[in-house]
């Protein structure tokens, strides 16, 4: 039987080509931890509750909601009541190929948050948006321009929503909680020289927002991820070091020992979650 060498790598589009609209799969209520191949995913809930569990973030299905999941996001759902709602899946293929730019554009726009809850008075509104755009999508030939510009609509509205609701400002702090969540390494150099800032400036920033220095908040994150990978995974404790860019792999040992008060064998052994 094959190791575990990494988290399941989920790739929904092998068959449906670039881009896919359906009603949310009330078998889905419950799914293991897994990532998504290069694609976006967007789910629309207007009933439903439990808990969709996304990267190192477990939010509450509270509906009407969306969530959306990227690519190399780890994630699943722990749905307890039968949910109702659509999926929206965008490959980055479909991006290359879709006439109107703008929609990349406004995707863009989106690409930093998990979560974005819809106003009150807005869920008819958006759910009939859903639906149409389902229903082009399900016709036999379906108009690009039509089923475009219906997209178009929706991401417009989730902008504003985003806007409306004041939760994700695109600034300094957000944007180093996304490259944590999406380029991890254990170094505050390697986040001070993607923010063009020096980690000093990093550090202060920490302190203001976080209570905390930069080291703190990104061992925070980092100790997360290796213990997703020593628990649902068969990578050596080499591996790990190196794929979080530890020095070597006694430097790592002594991390995780510092932090935890155990070394990484042994957490992987007694499979405790601390």
């Amino acid at each position: 039987m094959a190791g575990k060498e990494e988290i399941p790598v989920v790739d929904k589009m092998n068959a449906i080509g670039d881009i896919k609209v359906a009603k949310f799969d009330i078998n889905k209520r419950y799914t293991k931890p897994h990532k998504h191949n290069k694609y976006l995913e967007i789910v629309f809930f207007t009933q439903g509750s439990g808990y969709h569990n996304l990267g190192l973030n477990n939010y509450r299905i509270e509906p009407p909601v969306l969530f959306f999941v990227n690519k190399n996001q780890v994630h699943h759902w722990e749905i307890a009541t039968k949910p109702r709602g659509f999926v929206v899946i965008i490959k980055e293929t479909y991006l290359k190929k879709v006439s109107d730019k703008t929609i990349t554009s406004q995707l863009l726009q989106l690409n930093e948050i998990d979560i974005l809850q819809v106003p009150t008075g807005k869920t008819e509104h958006l759910d009939y948006l859903f639906k149409a755009l389902c229903s082009e999508y399900e016709q036999k030939n379906p108009n690009p321009e039509i089923f475009e510009g219906i997209l178009k609509v929706i991401l417009m509205n989730l902008i504003d929503f985003k806007g409306q609701t004041n939760n994700h400002k695109q600034d300094v702090k957000l944007l180093f909680l996304n490259l944590i969540a999406t380029d991890l390494k254990v170094h505050v150099g390697h986040y001070a020289e993607k923010l063009y800032m020096t980690p000093q400036n990093l550090n202060n920033l920490c302190k203001r927002s976080f209570q905390q220095t930069a080291s703190q908040v990104i061992s925070y994150y980092v100790l997360k991820e290796v213990k997703s990978l020593l628990l649902y995974t068969d990578l050596s404790i080499s591996d790990i070091a190196h794929k979080l860019s530890f020095q070597d792999t006694s430097n790592f040992i002594k991390y995780f020992k510092r932090h935890t008060g155990i070394t990484p064998l042994q957490f992987r052994k007694t499979g405790q979650v601390l």
